[in-house]
């Protein structure tokens, strides 16, 4: 686990935390453990994935500038479908990308403002792949990366869900480079390692979370 000195930023979340990585790199693993440790996560993606279901605004948004062929048989976006369409052209990408970030962040802040108001102590984490390309971090206390090799988020992936290397890496390809984004973290965890090691950084920057917390309400 590694810091920077920089004290908490103004945040739109409160004392809300952003947990970062690049595909396959360890994020969702780490965001376990931090459940583990008593946070509360909000997973952007499963917020992103409620946002494009049938009924939506999104939806519609999302079908008018990529047509039919991206539907099931029973009108729903099937994301394999649109994955292909986005991850193929940055352009794509950048569009589906100016749709559904402006939802995602306000859905997300409904959700940290619910949690805080219910809990005021809670450590509130924000589990987003795209928190430094959308822009998310001014909104937030401090950001955390989950970090490996390259080749490690290019086998992982392809393990997980059977894709080809041409598949994981053009996914790779089509994000910010870790580099960059470790450059702009607050906090880093390295899961190159086992998953224990993981563990071990998370359980101990819980604490330091835990801490940021207490001491913004005790300056209340």
């Amino acid at each position: 686990m590694s810091m920077t000195d920089a004290g908490p930023r103004t945040s739109d979340l409160g004392l809300s935390f952003g947990l970062t990585g690049g595909l396959a790199s360890g994020k969702s693993t780490v965001a376990r453990y931090f459940h583990e440790q008593g946070a509360h996560i909000i997973d952007a993606d499963r917020v992103g994935h409620e946002l494009i279901e049938t009924g939506q605004p999104a939806h519609q948004a999302i079908i008018e500038r990529f047509g039919q062929g991206i539907l099931d048989p029973d009108g729903r976006i099937n994301r394999i479908k649109l994955g292909a369409k986005v991850f193929a052209d940055p352009q794509n990408l950048e569009i589906l990308n100016t749709i559904l970030h402006p939802r995602i962040i306000a859905r997300m802040q409904e959700l940290a403002a619910r949690r805080q108001r219910s809990d005021s102590h809670a450590v509130v984490i924000i589990d987003a792949p795209l928190i430094f390309e959308s822009g998310m971090e001014a909104t937030l206390c401090k950001v955390i990366v989950a970090w490996c090799h390259p080749e490690q988020q290019v086998q992982r992936w392809m393990a997980k869900t059977g894709a080809s290397r041409e598949d994981a890496e053009q996914r790779i390809k089509a994000q910010m480079p870790l580099a960059e984004k470790l450059r702009r973290a607050d906090y880093s965890i390295d899961c190159t390692g086992s998953l224990e090691e993981s563990r071990a950084q998370a359980k101990a920057l819980y604490l330091e979370l835990r801490r940021i917390v207490e001491k913004g309400h005790a300056g209340e």
